[in-house]
């Protein structure tokens, strides 16, 4: 991966006609770590990863510690000390998001990670920030110790009752999408009800306008593969969604929808506790 975008983000670009935006605002991504991006980094409680596990399937997954636990330790070089999600080669592709509701701040890191003796690291290939837009402000309440339910991961290949009731009251879900030159995570943000639940293994949104990379689209224009990531944020469950998504243009807008292959719901994965949102005041209505 390097840092010009590859065809299939150029292809989205093209049929949006947004190719200069999208050059403008590319020039800021690197593929170094900057003092300030290290600094947001290591203050932050979680950082979202994507990656593909050893069948090729992508996953969205949470990895949480005390501020630190994830630190750049040179220009191109982070150390997370936490377990790369289970079933993730060594050596593989990850994009990853770190994100701090309480500013409304996140920041991109795309790489290939490697296990180490305290957790893995990630040799930075691409960095860059993004606005806030769509971003909900929380407030950490702190951490809750580990309870007997945390790990205990529910399987399925369809959505549960509850699995489709938290989707639709979700205003926040993180996305990872593959292409052959690397994975990339990213954020979807918006009013209660954005997400839709069409079917038990169907899910749609619209596509709200963004700072005209199209990362996540372009990936979706050469590999349909997809890993969606929702989080109950008042009692840290996780629930991550593996399947394939393709995009919808249309005179109303853009329509990405999901067909989920497989699920992981786990209790109290996370120990975090935040407060009820303050949401975006970018969101379109909701219909």
């Amino acid at each position: 991966m390097n840092t010009a975008y590859h065809p299939g983000s150029l292809a989205v670009q093209a049929r949006e006609g947004v190719q200069d935006l999208a050059a403008h605002v590319g020039r800021s991504i690197t593929d170094g770590i900057r003092p300030v991006a290290a600094a947001f980094l290591e203050a932050q409680p979680m950082l979202m990863i994507g990656a593909a596990d050893h069948e090729g399937r992508v996953w969205s997954s949470l990895l949480t510690g005390a501020p630190g636990f994830a630190r750049a330790v040179g220009p191109h070089t982070v150390s997370v000390a936490a377990d790369l999600p289970g079933g993730t080669p060594d050596g593989a592709p990850v994009g990853t998001l770190a994100l701090d509701p309480r500013t409304r701040r996140r920041m991109r890191l795309n790489g290939t990670a490697r296990r180490g003796g305290r957790g893995f690291t990630i040799e930075a290939e691409q960095v860059f920030s993004n606005c806030p837009k769509y971003l909900q402000k929380r407030e950490w309440y702190g951490s809750e110790p580990a309870g007997p339910e945390t790990g205990a991961a529910r399987h399925g290949e369809a959505l549960t009752s509850g699995q489709r009731r938290l989707i639709g009251a979700a205003d926040t879900f993180f996305v990872s999408t593959a292409a052959p030159d690397g994975v990339d995570t990213s954020h979807r943000g918006g009013n209660p009800g954005f997400v839709r639940v069409d079917a038990p293994r169907e899910l749609s949104w619209r596509d709200y306008p963004g700072n005209a990379m199209f990362l996540t689209l372009g990936n979706l224009e050469s590999d349909g593969r997809a890993g969606l990531l929702f989080l109950d944020w008042e009692t840290g469950l996780t629930l991550q969604l593996s399947g394939v998504a393709h995009t919808e243009y249309g005179p109303g807008g853009r329509v990405t929808r999901f067909h989920v292959e497989r699920t992981t719901e786990t209790p109290s994965a996370s120990p975090l506790r935040w407060s009820p949102p303050e949401y975006s005041p970018s969101h379109p209505p909701t219909p």
